[in-house]
């Protein structure tokens, strides 16, 4: 074959490279858009903590997990510094209280959604005696995570838990909070009655709220 009929294949081979380096580059950034999208809308997954088994809890079509009064299980020994450097302790802190704990990071934009409906409901239900706490974590420095609280005007404190290792604490078969953000409610024996794993709407969190608050 002489030099001049293989140069045109040559050509268009080198062609060829090309387009296929292209479509690689462009199904390497597809995935990567996908990962990123998944990221965004799970914030975080902290599968190491609790576990299946023998739960007794009901998970309802609104992603509320709610348990019956028998069949509760008493929240861990929660306790560390708040992002102002008290320490806290959430079992004695609030002992006889029906309790909110919400799990959030200020990276989290799901957190940030939900931010302004759970400073309302803190507001209105604190005069019905139910109290209000945050565990914040993967949060490395306290700056960002007291800028959120600053800039929504959080009326409770957050314990700081940049490591997540307060929801290790929780044994398996419990409600476990698993996703950033995660919200329980607690009755007034100290025990876990509701779970939601996903972001929350005023009417939602009233919702988990109200049957704990009206039991005697």
């Amino acid at each position: 074959m002489s030099a001049a009929s293989r140069a045109p294949q040559s050509t268009h081979h080198r062609r060829s490279r090309r387009r296929g380096g292209r479509r690689g580059r462009a199904a390497l950034l597809a995935t990567g858009a996908a990962v990123a999208a998944l990221t965004l809308s799970a914030c975080d997954f902290g599968g190491t903590s609790g576990g299946s088994g023998n739960t007794n809890f009901v998970a309802g079509s609104d992603g509320i997990a709610t348990a019956a009064k028998a069949d509760r299980k008493p929240l861990p020994d929660l306790d560390g510094k708040t992002l102002d450097g008290k320490p806290l302790n959430l079992t004695e802190a609030y002992k006889g209280k029906v309790l909110v704990i919400n799990v959030w990071g200020s990276w989290c934009a799901p957190c940030r959604a939900e931010a302004p409906n759970f400073v309302k409901v803190a507001k209105e239900k604190k005069a019905e005696g139910v109290e209000f706490v945050g565990i914040n974590t993967r949060d490395p420095e306290r700056g960002p995570a007291t800028a959120f609280e600053d800039a929504h005007d959080v009326p409770y404190p957050s314990v700081y838990d940049p490591t997540g290792k307060l929801m290790l604490r929780f044994p398996r078969g419990t409600m476990n909070p698993n996703f950033i953000p995660s919200t329980l409610v607690v009755d007034r024996d100290g025990k876990i009655a509701a779970r939601s794993q996903q972001p929350l709407s005023e009417a939602k969190l009233r919702k988990m709220i109200d049957p704990v608050l009206a039991e005697k």
